[in-house]
């Protein structure tokens, strides 16, 4: 058994991972999924990865210490801006793995609300939307922007019922760690994301992590529309297929 630890973005919730959750836990997994405090403003990364570490040591807890195959070094999984708070946690846990999906990859003292400009995200997003036939300027709905790709049940309740205030306050200070951390990484791309476009986060992820990402089928949150595959990948990663 291995502990998964999942790791959701900005804005939102947990629940987002429930369908990976069940096809992790249906493989004899332990998951923890905890929510972030993204609508405290008291709140910045350090909190955000706090909130991680304890569930996980509560988790460990309730479970007797049971820590599995890995003696108790957990797989993280970190989501869209979850990748800011990802690393500090596998800082923290020794983890085993770090996989970032569909993930914002930060660099050493680079506050997140800078990470848009310092990586051309802009220009990059422009561009795809202007293949895509959406006129500048135009603002898509966020079932087409995040969520096009995701069953229909599924996209209703995450924008009715799990969208949350995100505070500003994780994106003004410098992101903490001097270097990515010792941990083996790597990053699983969403071809179907409109709102990280698929060539932009191909370069951005070969210039900062030094690698081309992996590549599945899905929108912004594949968790939600394809937690089979996303299950089958992360399951080959954790061992080292």
């Amino acid at each position: 058994m291995t502990t998964y630890v999942l790791i959701h973005g900005a804005a939102t919730d947990a629940w987002c991972w429930e369908p990976l959750t069940a096809e992790l836990r249906g493989r004899g997994h332990a998951v923890v999924a905890p929510d972030l405090p993204c609508d405290d403003d008291a709140a910045g990364l350090a909190e955000y990865a706090d909130t991680v570490v304890d569930a996980v040591a509560a988790a460990a807890a309730g479970a007797g210490g049971a820590g599995g195959d890995r003696a108790g070094r957990p797989v993280v999984v970190a989501h869209s801006f979850g990748g800011f708070t990802g690393p500090l946690v596998c800082e923290r846990l020794s983890a085993d793995l770090l996989v970032m999906l569909q993930a914002q990859v930060p660099a050493p003292g680079e506050p997140p609300g800078q990470w848009w400009e310092n990586t051309g995200y802009g220009p990059a997003r422009r561009e795809s939307d202007r293949r895509r036939g959406v006129a500048e300027g135009a603002e898509e709905d966020e079932r087409a922007l995040f969520v096009h790709d995701t069953p229909a049940v599924l996209a209703d309740g995450l924008l009715a019922d799990h969208q949350r205030r995100q505070s500003a306050t994780p994106l003004g200070a410098p992101w903490p760690l001097k270097a990515w951390p010792a941990v083996p990484t790597r990053f699983l791309l969403a071809t179907g994301d409109r709102f990280f476009p698929p060539g932009f986060l191909r370069r951005h992820v070969e210039e900062r992590l030094g690698f081309r990402p992996d590549e599945m089928p899905g929108d912004h949150l594949p968790m939600l529309g394809h937690p089979q595959e996303l299950a089958e990948r992360l399951e080959a990663y954790r061992s080292g297929r």
